[in-house]
């Protein structure tokens, strides 16, 4: 596991910094990069924009926001396999921008990375419900507890994007479900193999595993 947090580590920085340069390029050119690859809705042209829009921002102030949140639920969604986060992203980045792309104004453009975030999150909080790993049902908890002013983000707001946050929330939980360790025990059935003393032992050798 501590092999597969390294690669997640490695994975988020690398996007960051692509975003990043993405935005040197983006607010050099006046931002027209996303006027022109960002999400139009009910544009057929502009289905491609579900694939170049969570690269782009419309301001600093916008990809600042998105960057902090980003890394964290995305190293957290991807820790348990880069190549299982990498199926969840493509999963999360489709129902986010399709969900945006019929349910949006059809005169804004949308764009940025918050679909991702969302997504993230809802995975984060719903992964260990599935998989039955008990330190993923306590990040889960923490996260939830810890992020709850995200669930604002959900609600109707004007000239914020909430479409692709509430459908890339709910691409999140899907692949949480889609996704899950198929052949994890339950909770209970693991802990018969667990150090002695209860889930305790148990929790703290899974996170010594994952490096923390």
């Amino acid at each position: 596991m501590v092999a597969e947090a390294r690669k997640a580590f490695w994975v988020m920085v690398g996007f960051l910094a692509l975003i990043w340069a993405v935005q040197v390029a983006n607010w050099a050119s006046g931002y027209s990069l996303s006027y022109s690859f960002g999400i139009r809705p009910w544009d057929v042209e502009r289905l491609p924009g579900i694939v170049s829009a969570p690269l782009l921002h419309w301001s600093w102030a916008h990809i600042e926001g998105n960057s902090g949140p980003l890394f964290i639920f995305g190293f957290l969604a991807a820790y348990r396999g880069v190549r299982r986060f990498l199926g969840v992203t493509g999963l999360i980045a489709v129902a986010s921008g399709l969900g945006s792309w019929f349910t949006a104004d059809a005169a804004t453009v949308g764009a940025g990375a918050s679909g991702l975030v969302f997504g993230y999150f809802g995975y984060v909080l719903v992964r260990g419900a599935f998989d039955r790993h008990l330190i993923d049902i306590v990040i889960g908890l923490v996260m939830g507890l810890c992020f709850a002013y995200q669930f604002t983000g959900l609600l109707p707001a004007e000239g914020i994007g909430w479409q692709a946050h509430v459908f890339g929330f709910a691409g999140g939980i899907l692949g949480g479900y889609l996704f899950r360790d198929r052949g994890a025990r339950s909770v209970d059935k693991a802990q018969g193999d667990a150090p002695p003393g209860g889930s305790r032992p148990a929790l703290l050798k899974e996170i010594e595993d994952l490096g923390l």
